[in-house]
């Protein structure tokens, strides 16, 4: 009995040290969203603050940047899955392809924007629509959301980083960043630091400018089994970058419907 009691209390420990370190890679993943979060509520200008906490009931962007994500596990929220992401092939544009009847991210972003601009939308209608703006614009320049079909966005990529086995997609949504080993507070400080960025207000333009960037990325992996610490450098600035301009973005966006 002694030695079955010892042997469910390590049961015990074990699983629920799993849970935890689960929870840490949830934690990690949420990084990026976290900043541009953050970056952005501190570029609002003070009465937009004022009616997004409002519209948040006090929650800050930050921590409402990750609600769309953890949303996806409910069952309900299921049909929103494909508002987060538009696959195109490398040699198409986003005018050129046809739309997906589900929608994607850049009809959502639309939508987000002009139900927020509606002056008759309801608060809960405002709620929901401005957790989705704030998740989606920090997804829209990440370009592995613009990412091709038949490997769903890089998912169906296998590599490896730093010797651990992973996929593309994967790489560019939580690697990278936690290579930093900063939390989003941290990075928030430095990119805030930088020189500002040109942003425009429009989604088309946003899915463009990803989609080139993604042309790049696509070729430089070609044949890469083990994502290496050259790689990884290489593509901190630009990933330091992006955030940065996303946040910036959002922060545009947010007071030019609110102001």
């Amino acid at each position: 009995m002694k030695n079955f009691n010892i042997y469910f209390l390590f049961l015990i420990f074990f699983i629920f040290s799993s849970f935890n370190s689960f929870d840490n890679s949830i934690v990690w993943g949420s990084i990026g969203h976290k900043v541009v979060g953050e970056i952005a509520e501190r570029k609002l200008n003070s009465n937009v603050k004022l009616i997004v906490n409002d519209l948040l009931d006090g929650e800050s962007l930050a921590s409402a940047s990750t609600w769309a994500d953890e949303i996806k596990s409910d069952p309900l929220y299921k049909k929103y899955s494909p508002w987060h992401y538009v696959n195109m092939p490398l040699d198409k544009e986003y005018s050129d392809i046809q739309k997906n009847p589900k929608g994607d991210i850049v009809t959502t972003l639309k939508e987000c924007i002009r139900v927020l601009k509606n002056p008759e939308s309801s608060k809960e209608s405002k709620s929901f629509y401005l957790k989705f703006l704030i998740h989606l614009v920090g997804d829209i320049h990440q370009p592995l959301h613009t990412g091709m079909f038949e490997d769903r966005g890089g998912n169906d990529i296998k590599l490896s980083f730093l010797g651990k086995p992973t996929n593309f997609h994967i790489v560019w949504d939580i690697h990278i960043i936690e290579y930093l080993n900063m939390d989003y507070l941290q990075i928030s400080d430095e990119l805030m630091l930088m020189n500002e960025v040109d942003f425009s207000l429009s989604p088309d333009e946003w899915v463009y400018e990803t989609h080139q960037d993604v042309k790049i990325l696509y070729p430089e992996i070609k044949n890469v089994i083990n994502i290496e610490k050259d790689y990884i450098n290489r593509k901190i600035p630009f990933i330091k970058h992006k955030l940065f301009k996303a946040g910036s973005t959002l922060a545009g966006v947010l007071n030019d419907i609110f102001s």
